[in-house]
């Protein structure tokens, strides 16, 4: 069956045919790609077309596709069992790995996504505090999480509304929305909302809405107004965390967050997320304290070998190798751009951070309001074209794309290959 056929099939079954509104091809002309295999740095659909793939399931997979050793460890850990809703070894054994080069926390728990170490965070943040307040930026993405679909007001500066059906008027308004890098405006709230206040939350690194690179000051003036006012100060690391350095935007910037949520490489590819801090604030999650949170397959087996195993393999060097790497992506990209059709494209520019590129047209964006308004409508060519050349970026003009251990010379050879061809 053809990946047209499927994606009929698959609306018939499923809200607009995705399990996720990301991948839905929505704006663009083409329909998603059905995957048959990956390996490495490539997927092949089930056309029989092969791509190389620059978005490795939004961030994840760090070593590529199907790391033979993370697959050794799999098979072990299938042949032992793949659920038990009981205590078990490999938690503690990927606990104490992080652990030890995490200097910054004490303790951490195991959930299962992104989204729900933002949840558990915000309401650990909360019992922690007993505040209810919640500052978050415009241009950070924390998940699902009904306080965070949350977009800014028409009233006074950090008043907010739900941007997404389904949430209650009453949940938006404990969520305060400021833009990025204003600490005049994150001053002026706290004072508006004096005592109110629990937590900060801020991806350090946002790259879930075009990569928004902030400066050092900024993040460092966060930490000095969170701890003026007894307010927490969480880091989202679900993209950044073992991404950017294994300590993520903690290690880089030398700013220590009161709490850390981590999602995507923590897993190796599996569905993992984790919420870490000093022992002090994780003393406050249930069965010890009074803030609840649970899991069925929370610190799931085969999730947790998969994590220690890719997170292992995350040196020093790894890290040197990936940055090179993405800026090598990054000139091949640029010069394609410049030279496509008598520069068809040449207003896009390829901003990088560690890992991470985002193809965007213009550059110095560092909050949503910089970000072009047509942005959308001028990606679909660009992503139609790469698509017939078989290269795979995430089919959202706001999205990242990620670099991994996998893209090597012979992978950038072939990219250069395709482009030009």
């Amino acid at each position: 069956m053809s990946q047209e056929a499927l994606f009929e099939r698959s609306k018939e079954l499923v809200p607009g045919g995705v399990h996720s509104p990301v991948r839905s091809f929505k704006g663009l002309e083409s329909t998603p790609r059905f995957v048959k295999e990956a390996d490495g740095a490539y997927f092949t659909d089930v056309d029989g077309k092969n791509y190389i793939d620059f978005c490795m399931s939004f961030g994840p997979l760090i070593l590529g596709h199907k790391n033979k050793d993370v697959q050794a460890k799999l098979i072990e850990g299938l042949n032992r069992g793949w659920s038990y809703g009981a205590c078990e070894p490999y938690s503690l054994d990927l606990a104490e790995f992080l652990l030890k080069k995490l200097p910054f926390v004490d303790q951490l728990r195991f959930v299962n996504s992104g989204t729900e170490a933002v949840m558990t965070a915000l309401r650990l943040a909360r019992g922690a505090t007993g505040k209810n307040k919640i500052i978050k930026f415009n241009g950070c993405y924390h998940g699902h999480v009904d306080a965070m679909l949350i977009k800014a007001g028409s009233g006074l500066a950090g008043e907010a509304e739900a941007s997404s059906g389904g949430v209650p008027e009453g949940v938006a308004k404990d969520t305060l929305i400021l833009e990025l890098g204003d600490l005049e405006g994150v001053k002026a709230c706290f004072k508006d909302h004096a005592g109110e206040i629990a937590a900060i939350i801020v991806e350090p690194l946002p790259a879930n809405n075009g990569l928004l690179i902030q400066d050092q000051s900024f993040l460092e003036g966060l930490r000095e107004i969170t701890t003026q006012n007894d307010a927490l100060l969480i880091f989202d690391e679900v993209i950044s965390g073992f991404r950017v350095a294994f300590g993520g935007m903690a290690e880089k910037t030398g700013i220590t967050p009161d709490i850390v949520t981590y999602g995507k490489i923590i897993g190796g590819g599996l569905p993992v997320g984790a919420i870490a801090a000093k022992k002090a604030i994780m003393q406050n999650l249930a069965p010890v304290g009074a803030v609840y949170q649970a899991g069925t397959l929370s610190a799931n087996p085969l999730a947790m070998v998969a994590g220690l195993e890719t997170l292992s393999k995350l040196t020093e060097e790894s890290y040197k190798t990936l940055e090179t790497t993405t800026l090598k992506v990054a000139d091949i990209f640029k010069k394609f751009l410049k030279e496509y059709e008598g520069g068809r494209f040449s207003n896009y520019n390829v901003i990088t951070h560690s890992s991470l590129f985002w193809i965007v047209p213009g550059d110095k964006i560092k909050c949503a309001n910089n970000i072009p308004g047509n942005i959308g409508v001028d990606f679909t060519p660009l992503f139609e074209l790469l698509l017939k050349k078989g290269i795979y970026l995430a089919p959202n003009a706001y999205e990242v794309g990620f670099v991994s251990l996998a893209h090597n010379e012979e992978v950038l050879a072939d990219l250069e290959k395709r482009l030009w061809s």
